[in-house]
């Protein structure tokens, strides 16, 4: 028996990770990494991702999150009142605030934070853009307003010029490809993390998929920067959870429905 709120407590779910353990470069081909089978008797057995078809019967559903990751991650450097440059900022952009509607304000985790405070403005990419702090928010975030020339550009461009991957902090490899930090079936921009989980499909194992009778259900869930944020309080009942925008297409909740009513299993590709 375990101990009255055992499964509350943090440290309940402190483990040992070697740092050797933890990969920092993608495997290729994607669905070549390892599978690990929890039997219904217990047992274990170690496979490969692309083997996964065979635990798929037909009428399953399978809900994968059409995300997209925005290369949120930007460094800048501080404008001088003489012209120059001086200190040096990185940017993590979290969710834009639509109550500008003509303008690029963003909610971001910047750092230095002693560095980012009111009125300071900041160059990025070698001047396509400047970047002013608008305001301090309550969590110690900031909010900031993009300019840039919006005849020549728009601000996602910029940002896939500019901007990089915000890899987890597990991560010190830098990424040289970054369609590779995206799932195969992507689509809607918005992510500020991968749905990591998802990354291990590609696009022959989800036709082997659907050739089998399984269905494939798109969902749209945009990850937000605080599935990194670590989980401080002792009790995790009082860790504040991040929220995160979410949609769910009715094709997709009738496929649910229908699956459910006829004994099917539903499977999540990862968020």
């Amino acid at each position: 028996m375990y101990p009255e709120n055992f499964f509350k407590l943090r440290s309940s779910y402190f483990y040992s990770l070697p740092q050797e353990l933890i990969a920092q470069t993608p495997v290729e081909p994607r669905d070549s990494s390892r599978l690990l089978v929890c039997k219904k008797d217990g047992g274990l057995e170690d496979r490969v991702f692309r083997d996964i078809t065979e635990y798929f019967q037909e009428g399953d559903v399978l809900v994968v999150n059409t995300s997209k990751v925005l290369p949120a991650r930007l460094f800048a450097e501080k404008i001088k009142s003489d012209g120059g440059v001086g200190a040096h900022l990185e940017i993590l952009l979290l969710e834009k605030d639509n109550s500008y509607k003509s303008e690029e304000v963003w909610s971001a985790i910047v750092r230095p934070g002693k560095k980012a405070v009111v009125g300071k403005r900041f160059s990025l990419g070698n001047g396509l853009m400047t970047a002013e702090i608008l305001e301090v928010e309550e969590n110690g975030n900031r909010r900031i307003r993009f300019d840039f020339d919006k005849d020549k550009y728009n601000f996602y461009q910029l940002l896939d010029t500019i901007g990089t991957m915000p890899l987890p902090p597990y991560i010190t490899e830098k990424l040289e490809d970054k369609n590779r930090y995206q799932t195969v079936y992507a689509d809607k921009l918005g992510s500020a993390a991968a749905p990591t989980a998802g990354l291990h499909f590609t696009p022959e194992l989800l036709e082997k998929l659907k050739a089998k009778g399984v269905i494939i259900a798109p969902v749209i869930l945009h990850v937000g920067l605080g599935t990194f944020r670590p989980v401080k309080a002792d009790n995790i009942d009082e860790h504040k959870m991040h929220s995160e925008y979410y949609e769910i297409p009715k094709d997709t909740a009738d496929a649910i429905v229908l699956a459910k009513k006829n004994k099917k299993r539903v499977f999540c590709a990862g968020t």
